[in-house]
């Protein structure tokens, strides 16, 4: 698979890397421990090096299975994990006091079955804390040899700024898709103006842009779509035009709308590097293929003009949620 830097002072990881939440966390029942570890290691046979978790997913469960499952491969990968949330609790609020990062950061490295890791995110803006003890807390952490490289997840372009002048920020991770386009508006640009990669979570929509939902639908009671306005019925219905453009241009490239979705997060930038998650093998081998679909500058100008006449319906997160991720 295609290798991509992130940003000036990042890893180089795969052009497509794995979100590893959903194998533990937010989608229903926790995947079986040796399918999860099974996935994970196939993942890098097919070339990702980019492994994405958290402290909070579980709380603690997917970073012992993502360690489990990438001890044997070490060197080869790339570990982006979490912290900012009290306890590790996504519920319980926000806790990115400095003491509290550096015992993250020691859990989660027990957890991970690891002696550093690669790429340590801020989970959330947390607003009681300035953002310069936050970055200078990361800091401390590199130069002790305990983490790499420094990253931010939901952040806006101000605190961006000022948390790259305390530590240079190597990746920001914030949702962003075809039906989510809120960080070309402001975070893009400072990115770029930077030198920091992209990692867009939630590629494909939440599940939403491969087709594979419909307004009839039932999530597990354990998943929190049920509590996101985007996915009730009626948003389900009202959106459906998009995923009909999605389904038309993959006909069209002889490919999946999943990969449809992927590839055009792709030519957004050579610094973006999505991370598509899934519990199912052949789903992992669909996202996979993506990194082979190209567009001309034509089929890019005729996407964006065709996602130019549709409106998204319903608010990407509940008013609790949102909360943490105001600009």
């Amino acid at each position: 698979m295609e290798k991509r830097t992130l940003g000036l002072s990042g890893p180089e990881v795969s052009a497509i890397g794995l979100g590893c939440m959903g194998l533990s966390y937010g989608y229903g029942p926790a995947t079986d421990k040796q399918q999860g570890i099974n996935l994970i290691r196939t993942a890098f046979e097919r070339g990702v090096t980019f492994f994405d978790t958290a402290e909070a997913y579980g709380p603690g469960t997917n970073e012992q299975l993502v360690g489990e499952a990438l001890q044997p491969l070490r060197d080869r990968v790339v570990i982006a994990t979490k912290f900012g949330f009290k306890g590790g609790h996504a519920d319980a609020g926000l806790d990115s006091r400095p003491e509290r990062i550096r015992r993250v950061a020691d859990e989660s490295l027990k957890r991970l079955r690891t002696d550093r890791i690669d790429l340590f995110y801020q989970h959330r803006v947390d607003p009681s804390v300035p953002i310069e003890d936050v970055a200078g807390a990361v800091k401390g952490l590199i130069t002790d040899g305990k983490v790499r490289h420094f990253g931010l997840s939901e952040a806006g372009a101000e605190i961006i700024r000022r948390a790259h002048a305390v530590q240079p920020v190597a990746a920001v991770q914030s949702e962003y898709s075809m039906w989510w386009r809120e960080p070309e508006e402001k975070v893009l640009p400072v990115l770029e103006e930077l030198g920091i990669g992209f990692v867009p979570f939630s590629p494909l929509g939440k599940g939403f842009l491969t087709g594979a939902i419909d307004p009839s639908t039932k999530f597990d009671k354990s998943d929190f779509r049920n509590t996101v306005p985007r996915f009730t019925a009626e948003a389900r219905k009202a959106n459906e035009a998009l995923v009909e453009l999605v389904r038309d241009i993959a006909v069209r490239k002889n490919a999946t709308a999943a990969q449809i979705a992927l590839a055009w997060l792709l030519s957004r930038k050579p610094w973006i590097v999505p991370i598509p998650g899934t519990t199912k093998l052949h789903r992992l081998e669909e996202n996979i293929g993506a990194s082979s679909v190209t567009f001309t500058p034509e089929d890019l100008r005729n996407i964006e003009d065709a996602l130019s006449k549709i409106t998204v319906h319903g608010a990407r997160y509940s008013a609790d949620r949102q909360k943490l991720v105001s600009r």
